[in-house]
Protein backbone atom coordinates (compact mmCIF):
# COMPACT_ATOMS: atom_id res chain seq x y z
CA UNK A 1 0.00 0.00 0.00
CA UNK A 2 1.77 3.22 -1.00
CA UNK A 3 0.83 6.90 0.68
CA UNK A 4 1.12 10.25 -0.81
CA UNK A 5 1.59 13.86 0.68
CA UNK A 6 -0.96 15.78 -0.89
CA UNK A 7 0.50 18.64 -2.61
CA UNK A 8 -1.99 21.41 -1.30
CA UNK A 9 -2.48 20.40 2.60
CA UNK A 10 0.28 18.01 2.82
CA UNK A 11 -2.12 15.10 4.44
CA UNK A 12 -0.68 11.88 3.53
CA UNK A 13 -3.53 9.79 1.60
CA UNK A 14 -3.35 6.73 -0.24
CA UNK A 15 -1.54 7.31 -3.36
CA UNK A 16 -4.57 5.95 -5.11
CA UNK A 17 -6.83 8.58 -4.13
CA UNK A 18 -4.48 11.10 -4.52
CA UNK A 19 -5.61 12.66 -7.40
CA UNK A 20 -9.61 12.52 -6.50
CA UNK A 21 -8.38 14.10 -2.82
CA UNK A 22 -6.25 16.96 -4.58
CA UNK A 23 -9.16 17.79 -6.61
CA UNK A 24 -11.61 18.25 -4.05
CA UNK A 25 -9.58 21.26 -2.87
CA UNK A 26 -10.98 22.52 -5.98
CA UNK A 27 -14.79 21.96 -5.48
CA UNK A 28 -14.35 24.60 -1.88
CA UNK A 29 -16.81 27.48 -3.03
CA UNK A 30 -13.99 30.02 -1.01
CA UNK A 31 -11.40 30.57 -3.63
CA UNK A 32 -9.09 32.82 -1.20
CA UNK A 33 -8.79 29.49 1.00
CA UNK A 34 -7.81 27.59 -2.10
CA UNK A 35 -4.94 30.65 -3.09
CA UNK A 36 -3.45 30.81 0.19
CA UNK A 37 -3.27 26.68 0.50
CA UNK A 38 -1.22 27.38 -2.96
CA UNK A 39 0.57 29.82 -1.61
CA UNK A 40 1.44 28.13 1.54
CA UNK A 41 2.78 25.18 -0.73
CA UNK A 42 5.08 27.32 -3.10
CA UNK A 43 6.97 28.55 0.17
CA UNK A 44 7.41 25.18 2.16
CA UNK A 45 9.82 22.79 1.03
CA UNK A 46 7.99 19.56 0.72
CA UNK A 47 9.22 16.14 -0.53
CA UNK A 48 6.75 14.62 -2.33
CA UNK A 49 6.61 10.87 -2.98
CA UNK A 50 3.82 10.74 -5.33
CA UNK A 51 3.23 7.18 -7.33
CA UNK A 52 3.45 7.43 -10.81
CA UNK A 53 0.04 5.84 -11.15
CA UNK A 54 -3.03 7.18 -9.45
CA UNK A 55 -6.94 6.02 -10.44
CA UNK A 56 -7.96 8.89 -12.48
CA UNK A 57 -12.02 10.01 -13.78
CA UNK A 58 -13.16 9.43 -16.91
CA UNK A 59 -11.94 12.99 -17.78
CA UNK A 60 -8.25 12.56 -16.70
CA UNK A 61 -5.18 11.10 -17.86
CA UNK A 62 -2.73 8.20 -16.79
CA UNK A 63 0.57 8.56 -16.94
CA UNK A 64 3.03 6.12 -17.77
CA UNK A 65 6.29 5.32 -16.48
CA UNK A 66 8.67 5.61 -19.48
CA UNK A 67 10.56 1.99 -20.14
CA UNK A 68 14.45 2.72 -18.83
CA UNK A 69 15.41 0.69 -21.40
CA UNK A 70 15.38 2.73 -24.50
CA UNK A 71 14.95 6.62 -25.62
CA UNK A 72 12.51 9.09 -24.23
CA UNK A 73 11.88 10.08 -27.83
CA UNK A 74 11.45 7.02 -29.57
CA UNK A 75 9.84 4.80 -26.71
CA UNK A 76 7.13 7.62 -25.36
CA UNK A 77 5.45 7.72 -29.67
CA UNK A 78 4.76 4.07 -29.01
CA UNK A 79 2.11 4.93 -25.99
CA UNK A 80 -1.99 5.16 -26.80
CA UNK A 81 -3.00 7.38 -29.54
CA UNK A 82 0.60 8.33 -30.66
CA UNK A 83 1.69 5.06 -31.15
CA UNK A 84 -1.47 4.18 -33.07
CA UNK A 85 -0.93 7.57 -35.85
CA UNK A 86 2.74 7.13 -35.86
CA UNK A 87 1.91 3.45 -37.10
CA UNK A 88 -0.89 4.83 -39.56
CA UNK A 89 1.38 7.42 -41.07
CA UNK A 90 4.37 5.01 -41.90
CA UNK A 91 1.62 3.36 -44.23
CA UNK A 92 0.61 6.76 -45.60
CA UNK A 93 3.60 7.61 -47.71
CA UNK A 94 5.37 10.92 -47.37
CA UNK A 95 7.44 12.60 -44.85
CA UNK A 96 6.03 12.93 -41.21
CA UNK A 97 6.66 14.52 -38.02
CA UNK A 98 5.28 14.30 -34.55
CA UNK A 99 5.82 15.12 -30.78
CA UNK A 100 6.02 12.61 -28.68
CA UNK A 101 3.23 11.02 -25.78
CA UNK A 102 0.23 13.11 -26.05
CA UNK A 103 -3.48 11.95 -24.68
CA UNK A 104 -6.60 12.76 -26.61
CA UNK A 105 -9.02 14.03 -24.50
CA UNK A 106 -12.26 14.84 -25.55
CA UNK A 107 -15.68 17.19 -24.95
CA UNK A 108 -17.99 15.39 -23.66
CA UNK A 109 -21.56 16.00 -23.55
CA UNK A 110 -22.92 16.90 -20.77
CA UNK A 111 -20.02 18.75 -19.62
CA UNK A 112 -18.57 21.26 -21.93
CA UNK A 113 -19.83 20.74 -25.39
CA UNK A 114 -19.58 24.34 -27.37
CA UNK A 115 -17.27 25.73 -24.98
CA UNK A 116 -14.44 23.27 -23.36
CA UNK A 117 -12.01 23.25 -26.32
CA UNK A 118 -9.53 25.19 -24.79
CA UNK A 119 -9.71 23.20 -21.26
CA UNK A 120 -9.23 20.14 -23.72
CA UNK A 121 -6.22 21.41 -25.24
CA UNK A 122 -4.32 22.13 -22.57
CA UNK A 123 -5.37 18.81 -21.03
CA UNK A 124 -3.34 17.52 -23.87
CA UNK A 125 -0.77 19.28 -23.75
CA UNK A 126 -0.15 18.69 -20.17
CA UNK A 127 -0.26 15.13 -20.35
CA UNK A 128 2.58 15.59 -23.10
CA UNK A 129 4.65 18.14 -20.88
CA UNK A 130 4.05 15.21 -17.71
CA UNK A 131 6.11 12.53 -19.47
CA UNK A 132 8.09 13.97 -21.72
CA UNK A 133 10.02 17.09 -19.47
CA UNK A 134 10.77 16.14 -16.43
CA UNK A 135 11.13 19.71 -15.33
CA UNK A 136 7.94 20.27 -16.15
CA UNK A 137 6.29 17.34 -14.54
CA UNK A 138 8.04 18.52 -11.30
CA UNK A 139 6.32 21.94 -11.41
CA UNK A 140 3.09 21.81 -13.13
CA UNK A 141 0.27 21.69 -10.44
CA UNK A 142 2.08 20.85 -7.06
CA UNK A 143 4.04 17.91 -8.68
CA UNK A 144 1.08 15.65 -8.68
CA UNK A 145 1.95 14.13 -11.97
CA UNK A 146 -1.34 13.76 -13.40
CA UNK A 147 -3.60 15.79 -15.68
CA UNK A 148 -6.23 17.89 -14.04
CA UNK A 149 -9.90 18.09 -14.60
CA UNK A 150 -11.30 21.26 -15.90
CA UNK A 151 -12.55 22.73 -12.08
CA UNK A 152 -9.28 22.57 -11.29
CA UNK A 153 -7.70 23.81 -14.25
CA UNK A 154 -9.97 26.93 -13.94
CA UNK A 155 -9.21 27.20 -10.25
CA UNK A 156 -5.31 27.11 -11.48
CA UNK A 157 -6.22 29.95 -13.75
CA UNK A 158 -7.28 32.14 -10.94
CA UNK A 159 -4.28 31.53 -9.16
CA UNK A 160 -2.44 32.02 -12.06
CA UNK A 161 -4.25 35.72 -12.15
CA UNK A 162 -3.85 36.29 -8.77
CA UNK A 163 -0.02 35.68 -9.03
CA UNK A 164 0.05 39.10 -11.82
CA UNK A 165 0.07 36.81 -14.97
CA UNK A 166 -1.86 38.02 -17.24
CA UNK A 167 -3.74 40.60 -15.55
CA UNK A 168 -5.15 42.56 -18.87
CA UNK A 169 -6.50 39.45 -19.55
CA UNK A 170 -7.94 38.54 -16.33
CA UNK A 171 -9.96 41.55 -16.69
CA UNK A 172 -11.83 40.65 -19.50
CA UNK A 173 -13.03 37.59 -16.77
CA UNK A 174 -13.26 39.64 -13.34
CA UNK A 175 -10.36 37.95 -12.37
CA UNK A 176 -13.35 34.73 -11.75
CA UNK A 177 -13.68 31.85 -14.15
CA UNK A 178 -14.04 29.08 -12.06
CA UNK A 179 -17.69 27.12 -12.58
CA UNK A 180 -18.13 29.27 -15.39
CA UNK A 181 -18.67 27.65 -19.04
CA UNK A 182 -16.39 30.36 -20.61
CA UNK A 183 -14.73 30.01 -23.78
CA UNK A 184 -10.96 30.41 -23.57
CA UNK A 185 -8.26 30.92 -25.80
CA UNK A 186 -4.50 30.82 -26.82
CA UNK A 187 -3.98 33.82 -23.72
CA UNK A 188 -5.01 31.32 -20.66
CA UNK A 189 -3.45 29.04 -21.83
CA UNK A 190 0.27 30.86 -21.85
CA UNK A 191 -0.87 32.30 -18.74
CA UNK A 192 -1.86 29.09 -16.84
CA UNK A 193 1.48 27.67 -18.14
CA UNK A 194 3.75 30.40 -17.55
CA UNK A 195 2.64 30.71 -13.67
CA UNK A 196 4.35 27.41 -13.24
CA UNK A 197 7.70 28.56 -15.27
CA UNK A 198 6.92 27.27 -18.13
CA UNK A 199 7.91 28.89 -21.56
CA UNK A 200 5.08 29.00 -23.29
CA UNK A 201 5.33 31.78 -26.21
CA UNK A 202 2.19 32.87 -28.93
CA UNK A 203 2.69 33.25 -32.06
CA UNK A 204 0.11 35.19 -34.22
CA UNK A 205 -0.72 34.40 -38.28
CA UNK A 206 -3.22 37.54 -39.27
CA UNK A 207 -4.48 38.35 -43.36
CA UNK A 208 -6.09 41.28 -41.95
CA UNK A 209 -4.25 44.80 -43.65
CA UNK A 210 -2.24 42.27 -45.67
CA UNK A 211 0.09 43.57 -48.30
CA UNK A 212 0.10 40.95 -51.29
CA UNK A 213 3.12 38.68 -51.30
CA UNK A 214 4.81 39.86 -48.34
CA UNK A 215 5.21 38.58 -44.72
CA UNK A 216 5.97 40.74 -41.89
CA UNK A 217 7.41 39.99 -38.62
CA UNK A 218 7.24 42.29 -35.02
CA UNK A 219 9.75 39.57 -33.40
CA UNK A 220 12.69 37.27 -35.36
CA UNK A 221 14.30 33.81 -34.57
CA UNK A 222 15.97 31.02 -35.78
CA UNK A 223 12.40 29.61 -37.21
CA UNK A 224 12.01 32.90 -39.47
CA UNK A 225 14.40 31.58 -42.04
CA UNK A 226 11.82 29.22 -43.11
CA UNK A 227 9.14 31.90 -43.84
CA UNK A 228 11.56 34.07 -46.08
CA UNK A 229 12.07 31.76 -48.43
CA UNK A 230 15.76 31.83 -46.99
CA UNK A 231 15.77 27.74 -46.46
CA UNK A 232 19.04 26.17 -44.59
CA UNK A 233 21.23 23.26 -46.72
CA UNK A 234 19.35 20.44 -45.81
CA UNK A 235 19.39 18.81 -49.26
CA UNK A 236 15.75 17.75 -48.64
CA UNK A 237 13.49 20.61 -50.51
CA UNK A 238 10.77 20.05 -48.65
CA UNK A 239 10.34 23.40 -47.84
CA UNK A 240 8.34 25.59 -50.77
CA UNK A 241 10.26 28.99 -51.02
CA UNK A 242 7.68 30.85 -51.45
CA UNK A 243 5.44 31.32 -48.73
CA UNK A 244 2.20 32.87 -49.80
CA UNK A 245 -1.16 32.74 -47.79
CA UNK A 246 -2.10 30.30 -44.92
CA UNK A 247 1.37 28.50 -46.33
CA UNK A 248 3.09 30.58 -43.84
CA UNK A 249 1.04 28.92 -41.06
CA UNK A 250 2.20 25.52 -42.06
CA UNK A 251 6.22 26.31 -42.74
CA UNK A 252 5.90 27.91 -39.21
CA UNK A 253 4.91 24.79 -37.94
CA UNK A 254 7.21 22.36 -39.97
CA UNK A 255 10.51 24.62 -38.73
CA UNK A 256 8.92 23.93 -35.39
CA UNK A 257 8.67 20.33 -35.15
CA UNK A 258 11.32 19.48 -37.55
CA UNK A 259 14.07 21.63 -35.90
CA UNK A 260 16.83 20.05 -38.09
CA UNK A 261 15.58 16.60 -37.30
CA UNK A 262 15.51 15.46 -40.68
CA UNK A 263 19.28 16.33 -41.55
CA UNK A 264 20.19 14.43 -38.51
CA UNK A 265 18.14 11.51 -39.53
CA UNK A 266 18.10 11.21 -42.54
CA UNK A 267 14.60 10.58 -44.93
CA UNK A 268 13.08 8.49 -42.46
CA UNK A 269 8.90 7.88 -43.37
CA UNK A 270 7.97 9.14 -39.50
CA UNK A 271 10.38 11.46 -37.15
CA UNK A 272 9.76 11.91 -33.51
CA UNK A 273 10.70 15.29 -32.58
CA UNK A 274 11.86 16.26 -28.96
CA UNK A 275 8.71 18.92 -29.74
CA UNK A 276 6.16 19.32 -27.59
CA UNK A 277 2.40 19.55 -29.15
CA UNK A 278 0.96 23.04 -30.32
CA UNK A 279 -2.23 24.89 -29.18
CA UNK A 280 -3.80 25.93 -32.59
CA UNK A 281 -6.84 28.53 -31.66
CA UNK A 282 -9.08 30.19 -34.27
CA UNK A 283 -12.33 31.67 -34.35
CA UNK A 284 -15.12 29.52 -32.63
CA UNK A 285 -12.54 26.37 -31.88
CA UNK A 286 -9.25 25.53 -31.05
CA UNK A 287 -7.21 22.34 -31.35
CA UNK A 288 -4.19 20.06 -30.61
CA UNK A 289 -1.44 20.48 -33.51
CA UNK A 290 0.76 16.90 -32.83
CA UNK A 291 2.85 16.83 -36.06
CA UNK A 292 2.58 17.41 -39.50
CA UNK A 293 3.09 15.62 -43.02
CA UNK A 294 4.57 16.54 -45.75
CA UNK A 295 3.36 14.58 -49.31
CA UNK A 296 4.34 15.19 -53.16
CA UNK A 297 1.01 15.28 -55.55
CA UNK A 298 1.20 13.91 -58.85
CA UNK A 299 1.43 17.33 -60.22
CA UNK A 300 4.50 17.44 -58.72
CA UNK A 301 3.64 19.94 -56.02
CA UNK A 302 4.29 19.23 -52.53
CA UNK A 303 1.36 19.30 -49.33
CA UNK A 304 1.69 20.02 -46.01
CA UNK A 305 -0.92 18.14 -43.79
CA UNK A 306 -1.48 19.45 -40.23
CA UNK A 307 -1.23 16.63 -37.89
CA UNK A 308 -4.78 17.23 -35.49
CA UNK A 309 -6.47 16.01 -31.88
CA UNK A 310 -9.58 17.69 -32.13
CA UNK A 311 -11.48 18.39 -28.97
CA UNK A 312 -14.66 17.65 -30.63
CA UNK A 313 -14.09 14.22 -31.68
CA UNK A 314 -15.19 11.28 -29.75
CA UNK A 315 -12.02 9.34 -28.25
CA UNK A 316 -13.14 6.10 -28.94
CA UNK A 317 -14.05 6.52 -32.53
CA UNK A 318 -10.87 8.19 -33.09
CA UNK A 319 -8.67 5.24 -31.53
CA UNK A 320 -10.93 2.81 -33.35
CA UNK A 321 -10.16 4.38 -36.56
CA UNK A 322 -6.37 4.49 -36.02
CA UNK A 323 -6.48 0.47 -34.72
CA UNK A 324 -7.67 -0.09 -37.86
CA UNK A 325 -5.88 2.23 -40.33
CA UNK A 326 -9.38 2.98 -41.83
CA UNK A 327 -10.86 6.28 -42.26
CA UNK A 328 -8.67 8.43 -39.49
CA UNK A 329 -7.52 10.53 -41.95
CA UNK A 330 -10.70 12.69 -41.95
CA UNK A 331 -9.75 13.01 -38.21
CA UNK A 332 -6.44 13.73 -38.03
CA UNK A 333 -5.31 15.48 -41.39
CA UNK A 334 -6.00 18.89 -42.74
CA UNK A 335 -3.97 20.37 -45.47
CA UNK A 336 -3.60 23.92 -45.99
CA UNK A 337 -6.01 24.36 -47.96
CA UNK A 338 -8.62 23.54 -45.29
CA UNK A 339 -7.11 26.92 -43.15
CA UNK A 340 -10.41 29.31 -43.85
CA UNK A 341 -9.94 31.60 -41.32
CA UNK A 342 -8.27 35.13 -41.38
CA UNK A 343 -6.52 34.52 -38.12
CA UNK A 344 -4.85 32.06 -36.40
CA UNK A 345 -3.16 31.44 -32.72
CA UNK A 346 -0.42 28.86 -31.64
CA UNK A 347 1.20 28.36 -28.41
CA UNK A 348 4.35 26.67 -27.56
CA UNK A 349 6.54 25.51 -24.74
CA UNK A 350 10.20 26.53 -25.34
CA UNK A 351 12.34 24.15 -23.00
CA UNK A 352 13.37 24.56 -19.32
CA UNK A 353 11.65 26.53 -16.19
CA UNK A 354 11.97 30.48 -15.86
CA UNK A 355 12.76 31.73 -12.35
CA UNK A 356 13.50 35.07 -10.97
CA UNK A 357 13.60 38.12 -13.16
CA UNK A 358 12.68 35.77 -16.29
CA UNK A 359 9.43 34.95 -14.62
CA UNK A 360 8.45 37.81 -13.58
CA UNK A 361 8.90 39.14 -17.10
CA UNK A 362 6.42 36.15 -18.32
CA UNK A 363 3.75 37.70 -16.42
CA UNK A 364 3.44 40.23 -19.27
CA UNK A 365 1.76 38.00 -22.44
CA UNK A 366 3.39 39.63 -25.84
CA UNK A 367 3.88 37.37 -29.33
CA UNK A 368 5.77 36.81 -32.35
CA UNK A 369 3.02 38.01 -35.21
CA UNK A 370 3.35 37.48 -38.81
CA UNK A 371 0.89 39.14 -41.59
CA UNK A 372 0.14 37.25 -44.81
Amino acid sequence: MSWSSCPFCSRQVLSIELERHANNHFEDEDLARDIQLAHDYEDEDIDLDLAHHVEVSSSQVEIPRKPESVSCSESEAKYGFMGLLKNCLECDGGVSILCGYVDHFQSTEFEDVGWGCGWRNIQMLSSHLLVQRQEAREALYGGGGFVPDILSLQRWLEIAWEKGFDTAGSNDFDQKIYGKRTWIGTTECAALFRSFGLRARIVDFSSSNRDAGSIKSQVTGPMDTYLTGKLPDNNFGICPAIVKGHQLLANWVWSYFSDNMLTKSGRNRVVVAEKAPLYFQHDGHSRTIVGIQLKSLPNGMQQHNLLIFDPAHKTKVLQSCLSKKVGWQRYIKRGVHTLKKLDYQLCYMDPGIATGAELEKLKTLDSTRFEF
